[in-house]
């Protein structure tokens, strides 16, 4: 086979995305408080760029409002003012109002609800975490520093369940000691705060936080150290029978466990709760719901009328350099004011339209969600699924019934007798309504709460029953029995 270099021309049709493109399209699908950081960022590497300043914003109506009252008071003044001002603008570049229009270009919408501004960005406070916590424990219980060392490494090994992850005998080995040694350095952690921590499985976890408790001899230990994969298994009978008690007290003492910690960890390991800020704000006034941005934590943009004079300053010296780098700067400041307005207009675009899908709802709860596609919101606001689809993700709304992820109001279609459809979602929230209401001593099994949704007149499988319950958390009919 012989190679060989060929040149060649060829036509095809492929999309290419500009750089302002892909930043458009990431500036849609950002949340709030990731745009603020991305405006604020942006805000200094473009020196045309600056935020407004809401304070500035009530001065500037004020003096206008002042401004008004006086010109109707003193007409002569008010003339010769007027003329000065004409004076004045016959010197300036006729072209450059097409770039300062009025000398301002916001990104927002007029008229919008006064809101509390926040001036002071929000730093987040160091805190302790849940190794350090342990490691300062360490300390003020062992004075020897090899036993600290050891400490140490097995506090290292734990994972964020709280869990011991290293056998003993390969922390000895690397120490050069006995396992007895290490075992007296792990039952010294083990002594800690919180509860439970640094055991090897979730059974020692579960005897830890009951001996902290002063209740290691109880009849709970006794269950959860002879009798825990019958305890797993809700095999009540059997322990009953066992420790010569009735079932209803093995359930009580179940219960009893069930609210120990299985993860201590967690508490002690886990990231710091994340705070959800919504997007978007839906509120019910006189009747209809309103969409409007929870944005006021967004700079305010504009182009900055400092470099005026500079710009014009760079024409009358031929300085073309200084010229074209201000032209660049300015028309990169203009294209994020105007895409950040469209952003706006889209994403509120977006929820106006949910909210007339989905308006029963916000009436009745999630029993009444209906079924919803990205593709028919699309095509009923003129827009492409995938920007659909960006809008709506990570993205927050408060509504009157709680706080959702926007992606929470689609959901697949079940079929119903009536001819009708019903949500996945609604499906789910009345199968939980069901389990809720059953019999707690003849808890009901998948198959009858199939029969109970066809009476219901939604017509459902009992394998689609067992994985909707699964998803919910809720465990087969024989777990739930309560005697």
């Amino acid at each position: 086979m012989e190679m060989k270099h060929v040149l060649g021309q060829r036509m095809q049709q492929r999309l290419v995305m500009t750089p302002k493109l892909q930043q458009a399209l990431k500036l849609l699908q950002v949340p709030t408080l990731e745009l603020e950081q991305i405006l604020k960022q942006e805000i200094l590497m473009n020196p045309l760029l600056e935020e407004v300043d809401p304070n500035e914003e009530e001065e500037t109506e004020l003096a206008e409002e002042t401004a008004e009252e006086e010109s109707s008071a003193e007409e002569e003044n008010s003339a010769e003012e007027k003329n000065a001002e004409n004076g004045d603008r016959k010197d300036e570049p006729v072209d450059w109002d097409e770039y300062f229009n009025d000398g301002f270009s916001q990104a927002g919408f007029e008229g919008e609800r006064e809101e509390v501004d926040d001036h002071y960005e929000r730093v987040a406070v160091a805190e302790e975490n849940g190794y350090d916590k342990l490691i300062v424990q360490l300390h003020l219980s062992l004075d020897d520093p090899r036993q600290i060392e050891i400490g140490e490494y097995l506090v290292g090994s734990l994972n964020e369940d709280g869990f011991l992850t290293c056998k003993l005998e390969e922390v000895a080995r690397y120490f050069e000691t006995d396992v007895d040694e290490v075992e007296k350095v792990l039952k010294v952690i083990q002594s800690f705060d919180p509860p439970g921590i640094a055991a090897r499985d979730l059974q020692e976890s579960l005897l830890l936080q009951l001996a902290a408790r002063g209740e290691e001899d109880s009849m709970a230990a006794e269950i959860i150290r002879n009798h825990f994969e019958a305890l797993k298994n809700r095999k009540f009978n059997e322990i009953a029978k066992e420790l010569h008690i009735t079932a209803q007290e093995v359930q009580e003492l179940a219960q009893e466990i069930g609210r120990l910690d299985p993860r201590p960890g967690l508490t002690t390991f886990g990231e710091n709760a994340k705070y959800v800020v919504p997007d978007l704000v839906v509120e019910k006034v006189e009747g209809e719901y309103i969409v409007y941005l929870n944005d006021s934590n967004i700079p305010r943009l504009r182009v900055s009328r400092a470099y005026r004079e500079e710009l014009a300053r760079s024409r009358q010296d031929g300085d073309k350099e200084t010229r074209e780098f201000i032209m660049g700067k300015l028309n990169s400041a203009r294209w994020l004011i105007q895409t950040i307005e469209q952003r706006r207009r889209t994403i509120v675009k977006v929820m106006q339209c949910i909210v007339e899908e989905q308006k029963e709802f916000f009436e009745k709860g999630p029993v009444a969600l209906k079924p919803l596609t990205l593709q028919q919101v699309a095509s009923k606001i003129g827009m492409h699924e995938s920007t659909v689809s960006r809008v709506t993700t990570n993205k927050y709304v408060q509504t009157p019934r709680g706080v959702f992820e926007l992606k929470y109001f689609f959901s697949s279609s079940l079929d119903t007798d009536d001819g009708e459809n019903m949500s996945s979602k609604a499906a789910k929230t009345r199968i939980r309504e069901i389990i809720d209401q059953e019999d707690k001593a003849h808890p009901l099994s998948d198959q009858k709460i199939v029969d109970m949704l066809k009476a219901d007149g939604l017509n459902i499988a009992r394998r689609t029953v067992a994985k909707y319950r699964e998803q919910l958390g809720i465990l087969p009919a024989r777990m739930r029995k309560m005697y």
